[in-house]
């Protein structure tokens, strides 16, 4: 469990991510170096990432989309099989409708059709797919989990 000022941490880093260590030391209470280890703690442990995240209009891919998955075997297994297709960038097991959903991000509507038909679809287990193509994205956070 995150105490309080990892949580304060993490929060000035969702701000910014290049926020400086002493910047940061100076609104949690802790020195630099104080910060510079729990950041790094933080980051071993696997609780943080800090990464560019990067806007998939901006640099060339402007067609993303949600495919909802049904499964007849392992979802785990299909899961992880998701999860190595360089396209995909978001997998999760669910409940309901769907088995797995997987988001892509595509160059356009053919590399959308080959990621489906050549990667996604011949995997062992996939049943059926439907695809959910994003015409406007109108929210999207990162600065979720310390509140």
């Amino acid at each position: 469990m995150l105490d309080d000022v990892s949580k304060a941490i993490i929060e000035q880093l969702q701000e910014d991510g290049r926020r400086a260590y002493a910047t940061i030391g100076k609104a949690v209470g802790l020195s630099e170096a104080a910060v510079r280890q729990r950041v790094q703690r933080l980051v071993e442990s696997g609780v943080v990432q800090i990464v560019a995240v990067t806007d998939p209009l901006q640099v060339g891919f402007p067609r993303q989309a949600m495919i909802g998955v049904r499964s007849d075997g392992d979802t785990e297994e299909l899961a992880a099989a998701l999860a190595a297709i360089p396209e995909v960038d978001y997998v999760v097991v669910t409940a309901g409708g769907f088995d797995v959903l997987a988001e892509v991000v595509c160059e356009d509507d053919d590399h959308l059709l080959e990621v489906l038909n050549r990667k996604i679809r011949p995997l062992p287990g996939v049943r059926s797919t439907e695809t959910f193509v994003y015409l406007k994205l109108h929210k999207q956070l990162y600065n979720w989990g310390t509140r």
